[in-house]
């Protein structure tokens, strides 16, 4: 079978990796254009295109689908394309370029959470059960149907990083089942069933804490913004991010009275309350600095003063 691969970040990296190793005859790989990265804004290719370069295989960069980006597809010839997380839509009349149409794999179990941040949606609503299903991609957001999917467990610790770079794997896996299938005329995609829900991009605005939730509410909205966009909160006028947390024990009393974004120490824990119990503060990032441990953070912000976070 000879296909197109378009995908752009990471997490695409093992679907490509995944379909070469499997022997797929990969014409092209197409992904976004490079972008400035870092402090010094120096222009960096797409994680895809830097292993398709180290596979040897042909790359088009382009951030969408214009008449010459179009022609080029048209020339290759393509039995299916294979698309996972490239960024961009893909405009009706590229849809029917290849034989088989366009494979995308999502990182959800559809009609579940259609749109960009799935993952991130998964975990903010504290689902139990996530997973990964490939598609025909049509003109609807994430509204084809369904090849096959497969299911990952959602623990309460998870971060949606973590979550992705699970799926990120297993999702390869069944991307490359999916493809082998259609070639050898072995699977009809199918109508998707059950309730929609939608997983529109999240903010940055999106990831502030608010401290007067519930503190299972306040994990899950840091787990699910970890790492990006990052979550944060205000503290001593300052903008901070935050790492992590873990809900202190209903029985522990001795942690218990502590009002909605104060910040104390205790022992060798730093503490934050929340609108129900507090949260154990693992880890903190304050502007222009590194991720650092809670406690040595607490020393140096005086939080053993009841410091706030907004």
């Amino acid at each position: 079978m000879r296909i197109l691969f378009a995908g752009t970040p990471r997490v695409a990296v093992p679907s490509l990796q995944a379909l070469s190793d499997a022997g797929f005859e990969i014409a092209a790989v197409l992904t976004r254009v490079d972008a400035p990265l870092g402090r010094k804004k120096v222009l960096t290719p797409s994680p895809v295109a830097g292993r398709a370069e180290e596979l040897g295989l042909p790359v088009i960069k382009a951030n969408r689908f214009d008449d010459t980006v179009i022609a080029e597809l048209d020339a290759l010839a393509l039995d299916a394309a294979a698309i996972v997380a490239y960024g961009g839509l893909v405009p009706k009349r590229a849809l029917t370029i290849p034989l088989h149409g366009w494979i995308n794999l999502h990182f959800s179990l559809l009609p579940a959470w259609r749109g960009a941040a799935p993952v991130q949606h998964a975990v903010l609503n504290g689902d139990d059960i996530t997973g990964a299903s490939t598609f025909r991609l049509e003109e609807g957001l994430d509204t084809g149907p369904v090849f096959g999917s497969m299911t990952e467990t959602l623990r309460p610790a998870d971060t949606s990083g973590e979550v992705l770079d699970r799926l990120s794997v297993s999702g390869a896996v069944l991307l490359m089942q999916t493809l082998s299938a259609i070639d050898a005329g072995g699977v009809e995609a199918q109508p998707q069933q059950g309730g929609i829900t939608l997983a529109p991009k999240i903010t940055i605005a999106d990831a502030r804490i608010d401290w007067n939730q519930p503190a299972v509410a306040v994990r899950r909205r840091i787990n699910a913004v970890t790492p990006e966009p990052g979550a944060w909160t205000i503290a001593g006028g300052q903008r901070i991010k935050l790492g992590p947390v873990t809900p202190v024990e209903a029985t522990d009393q001795s942690r218990q009275a502590v009002s909605p974004g104060r910040v104390l120490v205790q022992g060798n824990d730093v503490v934050v309350g929340t609108g129900t119990v507090p949260v154990l503060l693992r880890g903190v990032q304050p502007a222009g600095k590194k991720m650092m441990d809670a406690p040595a953070w607490a020393r140096g912000a005086s939080a053993h003063g009841g410091l706030v976070f907004e």
